[in-house]
């Protein structure tokens, strides 16, 4: 298939809840396919379908080489103590602020056969399970800044020649 271009913040998609996967046909292989294509670059430990501009619940990782997908992706579990993490975002480019995240993240999902995927980890999978599934949920990682940082990280957002 091929690589898909990033949608960035402003973009409505970004921002809307993702329709689950109630049918495995060639479009829901199609954009699997795009997905893992698009996470292969350089830099990414994960795309979400809104982000190349698809409502639907799926996304790809890349995680320390380790390439692979979920569709319909649920957070099932967290656990220790939710901490500042440094964290950017595809859609949010040049911007690297500290979001809060659990150290700990596990999410049930589906592969194209239908059979139960499961993910868990700690370090930059948990980050990503998380970073992931908020954004089939409409939420980017701004929303997990705190207060002021999030004001300033918006700051950037607007003086970036991206928005």
């Amino acid at each position: 298939m091929s690589v898909r271009p990033i949608r960035l913040f402003g973009d409505p998609v970004l921002r809307a809840t993702s329709a689950p996967i109630d049918e495995i046909d060639d479009g829901v292989r199609a954009l699997v396919q795009d997905l893992l294509d698009t996470v292969e670059l350089p830099g990414r430990a994960g795309v979400a379908a809104p982000q190349i501009g698809v409502g639907l619940r799926a996304f790809s990782y890349n995680i320390d080489g380790d390439i692979g997908y979920v569709i319909n992706p649920v957070l099932v579990e967290t656990r220790g103590e939710p901490q500042p993490v440094g964290e950017g975002c595809l859609s949010v480019p040049g911007l690297w602020h500290d979001a809060i995240r659990y150290p700990w993240a596990k999410v049930v999902g589906i592969d194209l056969d239908g059979r139960e995927v499961v993910l868990e980890g700690e370090g930059l999978l948990a980050q990503a399970l998380q970073h992931e599934t908020d954004h089939l949920d409409g939420m980017l990682y701004l929303s997990r800044l705190p207060a002021e940082t999030r004001r300033e990280a918006m700051r950037q957002v607007r003086e970036s020649d991206w928005f």
